[in-house]
């Protein structure tokens, strides 16, 4: 009723993203800017939200989503003028933590993980083991470079050289955007961006944090018991809500899981 009547005042509304999994554009659960756009975009417009929280579970993944979906963030707050709290359930790590820092607070559990801030590239060298069964590699390209890292040839030092290259802009990217949003909270003395991860209340003294506290008692501290909370996320599919998993989705379970046990959990 209260919505209706110009003359009453209505409660505070909180809109509530939730941002879990691994960041990519593989699997249907996933974190990609394609899928959480209308997601976002829904959360900071409708209702004319007095901030916006993220609810954090996520172990990284890829740098070019992770930057789209913070970027998008970014903008729609500024925008809109619309604060943005962060909340870090079991992890915040590598991707996690760049979706983090896109809030202008960020809080967590005593036993979250946060941090990662480096970038990796994982792959595998079979080309021994397709020699012992027999097995001859052809490959034929135009461009001397486009065979770069194929797994089953032998690792070329030039190749190697030339992928830390990409991995250390990344990582320079990753950093910038760290210093951009945490700014003087972060330590003059201490290099946080080695990819190590801390637990939250080491956290809180590198500046990778502001404090302890959960999504639902800090939201009601800070705009009343009497906050309305919406939450936004993306629908899954008639065959996920089902349990009917393909095979991507089995694998993608396993890469995820993979993902998520880097860190302990």
């Amino acid at each position: 009723m209260k919505r209706w009547l110009p003359f009453l005042k209505s409660d505070a509304t909180v809109a509530v993203i939730r941002l879990s999994g691994v960041i990519g554009t593989q699997g249907r659960s996933a974190l990609n800017d394609a899928t959480l756009a209308p997601v976002i975009e829904k959360a900071f417009a409708k209702g004319k939200p007095v901030a916006v929280a993220l609810e954090i579970n996520s172990p990284g993944g890829s740098p070019v989503q992770s930057s789209l979906i913070g970027a998008r963030i970014r903008r729609l707050a500024e925008e809109k003028d619309v604060p943005v709290l962060a909340f870090v359930e079991d992890v915040a790590a590598s991707g996690g933590y760049w979706l983090a820092a896109a809030a202008d607070e960020i809080y967590a559990d005593p036993s979250s993980v946060v941090g990662s801030i480096g970038v990796i590239s994982a792959s595998f060298g079979a080309h021994e083991l397709i020699k012992n069964y027999g097995i001859e590699r052809r490959v034929y390209t135009a461009g001397k470079s486009k065979s770069t890292l194929d797994p089953f040839r032998p690792e070329k030092e030039e190749d190697v050289a030339r992928l830390k290259v990409l991995l250390e802009d990344i990582h320079t990217n990753f950093i910038d955007h760290v210093k951009d949003r945490r700014g003087a909270k972060l330590p003059e003395d201490i290099d946080i961006f080695t990819g190590e991860f801390w637990l939250a209340r080491r956290a809180i003294e590198l500046g990778l944090i502001d404090g302890i506290g959960h999504l639902k008692p800090m939201l009601k501290d800070r705009f009343g018991d009497k906050v309305q909370l919406k939450r936004y996320g993306v629908k899954k599919g008639l065959l996920s809500r089902f349990g009917m998993q393909l095979v991507q989705e089995a694998t993608h379970s396993i890469e995820e899981r993979a993902a998520y046990a880097r860190f302990g959990i």
